[in-house]
């Protein structure tokens, strides 16, 4: 299965963001320009470059537009600033120290410096980690006495480099294969594209119908 059919089949599913004038603004503005030097707005710096890295890996330039090519980056980091409510916010932040802090321990190395191969290995230990794997990762409960009240509270994500790493990575993975299926480009030149619908056909070929493509949001 290549890229484009497994985004088809998954970017339905990635409704994580709430869809609104403003959200669609924020998304068209993001212009590809290869001589834009983005300083994140909301993210520190250091995230900002792992964001960068991480979109890299999941929606890579093939055939068609990467993240790099759409912006994306930038737009995650201007929707947490703008849009995103302070709930998500808090947890983002949480989760994006959470991922350089596993970085760092599985690597011994500053994510800066890290290169595509290690980013690689280290986004699919989490996202293609199994349901037994992922388990482990979520953060522990002490359950050894019977009284809630005497009970340890969960672990937070900051403090749990696994957990607060699969968190940051589905929250990348999900927003940013919903800003590339929404994107201008790939909206029109990737996507079955009909600016004016509404013809009602009642019988036709596929390939009239966009040839079997997704339509175009």
């Amino acid at each position: 299965m290549n890229r484009r059919q497994a985004l088809r089949n998954i970017g339905l599913g990635a409704g994580v963001i709430f869809v609104g004038p403003s959200t669609l603004s924020l998304l068209q503005s993001c212009k590809s320009d290869p001589t834009y030097d983005w300083n994140p707005t909301f993210l520190s710096a250091a995230n900002g470059f792992i964001l960068k890295e991480v979109l890299e890996v999941i929606l890579p330039k093939t055939d068609t537009a990467g993240a790099g090519d759409l912006n994306l980056a930038e737009f995650i980091d201007s929707y947490m600033a703008e849009v995103a409510p302070e709930s998500q916010q808090e947890e983002f932040q949480k989760s994006a120290d959470a991922f350089a802090s596993a970085f760092e321990k599985e690597f011994a190395e500053n994510p800066g410096n890290g290169t595509t191969e290690q980013y690689d290995k280290i986004i699919a230990k989490y996202l293609k980690a199994s349901p037994e794997e992922k388990q482990r990762f979520m953060p522990k409960r002490n359950t050894e006495t019977q009284d809630p009240q005497d009970r340890a509270p969960e672990e937070d994500i900051a403090e749990n480099h696994d957990s607060g790493a699969l968190a940051y990575l589905e929250i990348v993975r999900d927003v940013g294969i919903w800003a590339w299926l929404t994107s201008e480009q790939i909206g029109e030149n990737v996507l079955w594209y009909d600016p004016i619908p509404g013809e009602y056909i009642p019988c036709g070929t596929v390939e009239e119908f966009g040839g079997g493509k997704a339509m175009s949001l």
